[in-house]
């Protein structure tokens, strides 16, 4: 995660837009989503999850689209999450809440949209990254690719109850725990084998390639037939609420922890963790 920006070369120093930010493309039937601040390691803005939420009911009311693809510029991340340096606005624990809830109709979005959805990732794919990758229904891997959601080492907050709730569904309690637990990332192979990745390949050119043959191979099927298997699959999954963990968010946001955290991070020093 990093808190610098990313501007486009058409734009003037310091005027990047969500445009930039973001590329949105429909050719031939199929939607593309580049994160698009690649020295940022993709970092999402919140703007950016407001665009991609807006892209995902766009597509929804687009019966030429068939498919969809996320991506992320460059080779080293996918996203890397949030932009830290957007949490020094928070003062009160109604921000965290208001930032949890965001992000939860975001992902609910992305989850809902009729098509299927291919996460076509190279190397990171962190906190809110790894997030939007799991929501979709497809997820290709580099060899570099890694997951994580490192935040007991670096800013002390907690995933809402309902995205815990996603991870849960995916890869099962215990390795939910591990990996939040540990606050390590989970490299391409063992992603695979736990169902992060539903396919690995050799790089960058050989993961855009194949993502391009899934989706153009999906919207060849009856879409029907994908729509209800994505909306069945997606009613069996236990969801709770995010409002059923609100306590949980306040604990954590509201902290000194956090504030220590965030501080940690955007002056590249350690943490210390006091747990109040």
């Amino acid at each position: 995660m990093s808190a610098s920006a990313t501007l486009a070369p058409s734009s003037p120093a310091g005027t990047a837009t969500i445009a930039d930010d973001l590329l949105f493309e429909i050719r031939d039937g199929i939607a593309r989503i580049t994160f698009n601040r690649p020295q940022a390691r993709n970092a999402l803005t919140f703007a950016m999850y407001e665009r991609l939420a807006e892209i995902c009911r766009e597509v929804e009311g687009d019966r030429s689209v068939k498919a969809m693809i996320l991506t992320g510029a460059g080779e080293k991340a996918f996203a890397s999450g949030t932009d830290i340096s957007q949490f020094r606005e928070f003062k009160t624990g109604q921000d965290a809440l208001d930032y949890e809830s965001r992000i939860d109709k975001m992902l609910g979005t992305l989850e809902q949209c009729r098509v299927p959805t291919i996460a076509a990732i190279s190397g990171a794919c962190a906190g809110g990254g790894a997030g939007i990758a799991a929501c979709c229904d497809l997820r290709i891997g580099t060899e570099s690719a890694k997951f994580g959601f490192p935040i007991a080492r670096t800013l002390g907050n907690c995933l809402s109850m309902s995205n815990i709730s996603r991870l849960t569904a995916l890869i099962g309690p215990a390795r939910v725990k591990d990996i939040i637990f540990t606050a390590r990332f989970v490299d391409a192979r063992e992603a695979l084998s736990i169902g992060l990745l539903t396919e690995v390949v050799p790089d960058t050119a050989s993961l855009h390639q194949r993502a391009e043959e899934m989706a153009r191979s999906i919207a060849n099927h009856a879409p029907l037939t994908l729509r209800a298997t994505k909306e069945a699959v997606r009613r069996l999954a236990k969801r709770l609420t995010r409002e059923e963990g609100e306590d949980l968010i306040l604990m954590c946001y509201m902290s000194q922890d956090f504030r220590e955290g965030m501080d940690a991070f955007l002056n590249k020093r350690p943490p210390h963790w006091k747990g109040e």
